[in-house]
């Protein structure tokens, strides 16, 4: 007969909806949540002096999901590789945006939970970089004080993207390490294993960049599914991943592949810390003339606009910043 322990503890590998994979001593577990944390998310709290509540099934609101890949979880083991999840261990870390979904009200999606790096992909073409998207994911990860480490793939294009590597060179100034790799000849490989072993990290970027195909080369035993990119002109891929996964890396560390993003919004980031997440404006930001008052857009003595005048901040780099700007 099983005696059920509530003291299990393990880690959020994989979930779909309503089920999430925990993984402790070896063993993978099929759990459901406990109803005091269905309540959770059955019930947002958004506005705790609310009377009204709207009850909905944990399987139509995912996105307001109180447990994430990477949580660290405390479970009741019913038997049979079965079980309820009765708390969330607090986490060391965690990266969000708001839910893409429609409505008034904005809940807090959490990406992944408990992550030592942040890696957003792209692809040196097919599709084109969009560097913008790039500033989104970099700020989220300042944010979260988490480092990024930008990865370039399908690095045989490279004659598609001529300007490629003065696109680099603005990210590797501002502090940002970049990995450029091809999956299909394995150039570069090497060295992003090196950088990933025994991390917690975690692939962003839209669909079509070859996350899929990086997981492959990276630990070839995953046998993933790929799907070719679209050829109807505009380099569109249609992504693999349906679901968030985790996996564990044979050299040490893990890790987590996300959906393909259409949509990334910046989650809990106020508009006077905006320009202390871009690393290269921070240290010109507190010398304005205005101090925090500066809008850093037309406004006399802006340290900031002095350094884009000098050479020391990207025009790139503060465009995407005041774009940004204007959706806080």
């Amino acid at each position: 007969m099983h005696t059920e322990n509530p003291d299990d503890t393990g880690v959020v590998f994989r979930k779909t909806l309503g089920h999430y994979t925990v993984r402790a001593n070896g063993r993978d577990i099929d759990c459901v949540l406990s109803s005091l944390i269905r309540k959770q998310l059955i019930y947002p709290i958004a506005d705790p002096t609310s009377l009204r509540h709207r009850v909905m099934e944990v399987r139509e609101i995912e996105h307001v999901d109180p447990i994430a890949i990477g949580d660290r979880v405390r479970f009741t083991d019913a038997g049979g590789e079965r079980g309820v999840i009765n708390e969330i261990l607090p986490r060391n870390s965690k990266l969000s945006r708001p839910a893409p979904v429609p409505g008034q009200r904005v809940f807090e999606q959490v990406i992944v939970a408990n992550a030592d790096l942040v890696i957003p992909v792209f692809a040196v073409a097919e599709p084109t970089p969009k560097w913008g998207l790039l500033d989104r994911y970099l700020v989220t990860a300042e944010a979260a004080d988490l480092p990024a480490l930008i990865v370039i793939t399908k690095l045989d294009l490279a004659w598609k993207n001529k300007a490629l590597e003065t696109d680099l060179e603005i990210y590797r100034r501002a502090g940002y390490p970049v990995q450029t790799v091809s999956a299909k000849t394995g150039e570069g490989m090497e060295a992003l294993k090196s950088l990933l072993q025994d991390k917690n990290s975690v692939l962003i970027g839209k669909s079509g960049v070859g996350k899929t195909s990086l997981l492959n080369a990276i630990q070839p035993g995953l046998g993933l599914r790929v799907k070719e990119v679209s050829q109807g002109g505009q380099g569109k891929g249609r992504h693999t991943t349906t679901h968030l996964e985790m996996f564990e890396l044979e050299f040490g560390g893990a890790i987590v592949d996300t959906p393909g993003m259409r949509e990334f919004g910046l989650w809990n980031i106020s508009i006077d810390d905006l320009a202390y997440l871009f690393p290269e404006m921070a240290e010109h930001a507190g010398g304005c003339k205005f101090g925090l008052s500066c809008r850093h857009d037309r406004e006399p003595g802006c340290a900031i606009r002095k350094a884009v005048m000098d050479g020391l901040v990207s025009p790139h780099r503060y465009k995407s910043y005041m774009n940004l700007r204007g959706e806080l």
